[in-house]
């Protein structure tokens, strides 16, 4: 409270000053142009490496390899082999450990527990990461796809004079810019609309956004916000209600491609020495004689669908639950009686037609229960959302036809009355549920931490939980860096696996040192990648435009492994094998109307 207090002469200056400069600058920006498109980073604006990409990249180990790998950590005499680990550890006899045992094992292989496997592996960590479904099968991919600081957080900071949220947006901010830069294929900027009601908001809404664009300093977009008049609003998004607008202030957040985002961090994760798993079902925690967490019993779901139902254990100095909203069922395997700490809310978007709305700009409105209705471009289609309603941890949430309806009904608002939006209209629709986290310190049972929370057990189990994607980095580094502590454990240098890129180009390495350096380290596909890409693309296969974009934007420079198997299946189906050249026809599509490709199965059954 005291720390409230103290901040509120700062954050009053700041919200007096962009006022003052709003009110007094606000004609000069009511006749700016908004662009075209968004800016690049310094990644997207040239790759990292040369233009010509070899055709071959290091592989990540076959999944029956990885679980070679789990398995090599048990040992047969588990009770012996428990002690001497326990007793290297935790009671410092300077006995060798035993090599076999990950320093740690990431249970949830999410955005957090992906992210979590990346940053200790790149610190020289030894580290097994198990999912028990699929990569990013969870809420990781049921976002709204945007990298953000949130433009509607910073406004409660400054209307409440809270420090703490303000904080929060600027390092969010921060990780924003961060995410771009290492997987620009999976990401750009996204200008987005803020309808303008009233002449009066125009200085406020500016002052918002211009706050925004200085608390990201030269870590924001290259464009920074500006006005729009209600033409050129209209001009920008056609099919926005004309009705009580009077213009739009236009800011620049981030968007990605989540679920490509996780599979990315996990498979960049083994390139760097991690054994990542999925489908390995955690069903239970082993301690030794001193009450210490010392291994987990896994399960090999996918064998167990094949009438194997093996278990086998992990040993591990220690063991980190990143499972999202399941944390609290892992917590419960240590300690029966643990208090809950997730508090579970829904998230429902739906899928719209791309014909009712622009690609390049996204659109955020207040929603008429007090938060804000989002309406973004994505893969040619448009999502709306989001709800934020309390509910029940379940491992496959079905969207609620009542929580459709109010999308719905909150989008007609933001649209022109002649489009006559429809149920029918709804494409697709997902559920995620948000982990938000209780505060275990706080006397307020229902009193919500607003980042992300990292606690111990006593038996020495780490819990991540809470945050969101944006920050995904930084919970991924506290909790790394609680665990080198809380487990003792000696990172190290570790060199960028020779061939990650393709090349072998020392240059692209960075300084890996044991401490985390996750916010330079490129993920799978970002080193060779280039805005261009496409082009070459085009020109080396001879692809449609639309295939072209998806596979570089998907992919990455890997992009090329997927063309070049597309090119081979589509030369050996030739009736004339050997044609030196390719229609784009001839690139098998798994369905006319999408740019998806046969060969992008075979790529990721191959790799």
């Amino acid at each position: 409270m005291a720390s409230r207090f103290a901040s509120r002469p700062v954050l009053r200056q700041l919200a007096y000053a962009s006022i003052f400069a709003a009110t007094g600058t606000i004609a000069v920006y009511t006749i700016t142009s908004y662009s075209n498109g968004p800016g690049r980073s310094r990644i997207q604006n040239g790759s990292l490496l040369p233009r010509d990409i070899p055709s071959r990249f290091p592989r990540v180990k076959s999944r029956d390899k990885q679980i070679s790998d789990l398995r090599r950590s048990t040992n047969d005499n588990l009770q012996k082999s428990t002690r001497r680990v326990s007793n290297a550890h935790h009671e410092g006899t300077g006995e060798k450990e035993d090599e076999s045992v990950y320093d740690l094992l990431v249970i949830g292989a999410g955005a957090t527990g992906a992210g979590i496997a990346l940053d200790a592996a790149t610190r020289g960590l030894k580290v097994a990461l198990v999912e028990r479904d699929d990569f990013s099968s969870g809420t990781s991919s049921k976002s709204t796809k945007l990298v953000h600081g949130g433009v509607r957080y910073l406004e409660k900071a400054i209307l409440n004079l809270d420090y703490n949220q303000y904080k929060l947006v600027k390092e969010a901010l921060h990780e924003r810019k961060y995410f771009l830069d290492i997987a620009p294929h999976l990401s750009t900027w996204l200008p987005t609309l803020l309808p303008i009601r009233a002449w009066w908001q125009a200085p406020y809404l500016w002052a918002g956004t211009k706050m925004y664009d200085l608390l990201a300093g030269h870590q924001g977009s290259p464009e920074g916000s500006y006005f729009m008049t209600k033409n050129r609003a209209i001009g920008a998004f056609p099919t926005l209600n004309p009705d009580g607008i009077v213009g739009a202030l236009c800011y620049y957040d981030g968007q990605h491609n989540d679920s490509r985002m996780n599979v990315s961090l996990a498979m960049t994760a083994a390139l760097y020495g991690a054994t990542v798993v999925n489908h390995m079902e955690v069903t239970g925690l082993e301690k030794d004689a001193s009450g210490k967490l010392c291994g987990a019993r896994v399960r090999d779901t996918l064998c167990e669908s094949k009438g194997n139902n093996q278990e086998f254990t992990v040993r591990a100095k220690g063991i980190i639950n990143a499972t999202g909203p399941f944390s609290d069922a892992i917590q419960k395997m240590d300690e029966p009686t643990k208090r809950n700490i997730v508090a579970p809310s829904s998230g429902v978007h739906i899928v719209l037609p791309g014909w009712l709305g622009p690609q390049k700009f996204g659109l955020v409105d207040p929603s008429s229960d007090g938060r804000v209705i989002f309406l973004l471009p994505w893969e040619g289609n448009l999502i709306a959302g989001t709800t934020d309603k309390p509910c029940e941890v379940e491992k496959s949430p079905i969207p609620r036809s009542k929580d459709i309806d109010w999308i719905l009904n909150e989008v007609r608002k933001q649209l022109a009355p002649e489009i006559d939006l429809r149920r029918s209209d709804v494409l697709s629709a997902w559920c995620g549920i948000r982990p938000l986290v209780l505060d275990p310190n706080s006397k307020n049972t229902e009193s919500l931490v607003r980042s992300h929370l990292v606690t111990v057990s006593k038996s020495g189990l780490l819990t991540c939980a809470g945050g969101k994607w944006t920050t995904y980095r930084e919970m991924a580094e506290d909790a790394v860096n609680k665990a080198i502590v809380e487990f003792q454990l000696k990172p190290q240098g570790h060199r960028l696996h020779p061939d990650i890129s393709g090349t072998g180009a020392d240059r692209t390495t960075p300084l890996l040192d044991g401490s985390c350096q996750t916010h330079t380290v490129p993920v799978i596909g970002a080193h060779g990648y280039h805005k261009t890409l496409y082009i070459d693309l085009i020109k080396t296969f001879n692809f449609d435009a639309e295939v072209a974009l998806h596979l570089a934007h998907s992919y990455g420079d890997r992009a090329w492994e997927v063309a070049s198997i597309s090119s081979s299946a589509s030369s050996a189906s030739s009736s004339t094998p050997g044609t030196p050249t390719l229609s784009p026809a001839s690139h098998e599509r798994l369905s006319p109307s999408y740019p998806y490709l046969k060969a992008e199965v075979k790529y990721a059954v191959k790799k």
